[in-house]
């Protein structure tokens, strides 16, 4: 602590300085603040200026240029994105028009060789059917011829139990003939 003297002459110090102002609010130097604020102020705006300003509008400028460098790149790759979708488009349409000739010709040629065979089989059957119809009209004159003779003979066999009668093979044969027409 301090002695009681001390406390006095502090006290008396700290009304002194209490009734002084803040240097920087007292008025008598106010004309020195103005002349280094003035100085200050022209020292950081040249100094800004001339050196600071130009690199920072010259790094602007930078990046818009290669921003815009950047733009005209990415068009470019677009237009050529389109132009090669528009190649494969095309491509892809040949390639489909292509398959569906080669697929029509294919259909074509089978069509054409499945109509051959079924001429030719339809050729085969109607000669098979001719000769089946040959063979069947060859066995039916056959049937009928014996069919005659055995109705001649059945004949002499009835007349013979029946009227007792003796009949000729050729006369049964004529009797047969005569009743069929």
């Amino acid at each position: 602590m301090l002695a009681p003297e001390s406390q006095s002459e502090y006290a008396e110090g700290a009304g002194a300085a209490a009734e002084a102002a803040f240097p920087p609010f007292d008025p008598t130097y106010f004309a020195s603040q103005l002349f280094w604020l003035a100085i200050s102020f022209f020292v950081l705006y040249v100094l800004l200026s001339r050196f600071v300003l130009p690199r920072i509008g010259g790094a602007i400028e930078e990046r818009r240029d290669r921003i815009a460098d950047d733009l005209d790149t990415a068009a470019q790759l677009k237009a050529q994105a389109d132009e090669t979708v528009r190649v494969y488009e095309k491509s892809l349409a040949d390639a489909r028009a292509k398959a569906h000739s080669v697929a029509a010709e294919a259909k074509a040629s089978a069509d054409a060789e499945v109509a051959d065979a079924i001429r030719k089989a339809d050729a085969e059957l109607d000669a098979k059917l001719d000769e089946s119809e040959t063979r069947i009209r060859a066995s039916r004159d056959a049937a009928l011829g014996e069919v005659r003779s055995i109705a001649a003979g059945a004949a002499l066999v009835a007349v013979e139990h029946l009227a007792g009668l003796e009949v000729s093979e050729d006369d049964a044969a004529k009797a047969v003939a005569a009743v069929k027409e």
